[in-house]
């Protein structure tokens, strides 16, 4: 169960701009496109180095990997869905490995907003997506 927990933890950070700290020192600020999780091995993509140097795609080995830090906060989809579960009862599932929230069975919203769906239930559960970012970002500050 715990692994389980663990591997939808950095299912979540795929896509994401995390910054890779290696056993020497090294900074790699990129994309996170791919972690395996038995060997920690990291694939970065776009990826900022020290002094200004840029590459597009760095492969490190899981045994150089200290830590990998994430910089900006990740959307609680739960906490979302049990907003929008307020406006649409009984209405509501959310996937948590997909990170997907749908709503009266045609409406999705993952963190970057409804994607798919349309009408006016789709323009509400999008106006509680936008409150609740602005929340979101105040919070943060």
């Amino acid at each position: 169960m715990m692994r389980t927990g663990f591997t939808t933890e950095v299912n979540r950070l795929i896509g994401k701009k995390v910054a890779v700290v290696t056993q020497g020192g090294e900074e790699l600020v990129g994309v996170l496109a791919s972690l395996d999780i038995d060997t920690f091995s990291v694939i970065l993509n776009d990826v900022d180095l020290k002094g200004g140097k840029k590459i597009p795609k760095a492969i490190l080995n899981g045994n150089d990997v200290k830590r990998i830090e994430v910089r900006t906060a990740i959307l609680d989809l739960r906490k979302l869905a049990e907003r929008i579960e307020r406006v649409f009862p009984k209405m509501v599932q959310y996937n948590e490995e997909a990170g997907v929230i749908i709503v009266m069975n045609r409406i999705r919203v993952t963190e970057n907003g409804v994607v798919e769906g349309s009408g006016l239930a789709a323009e509400k559960v999008s106006e509680i997506y936008n409150d609740f970012i602005k929340e979101s970002s105040v919070e943060r500050e």
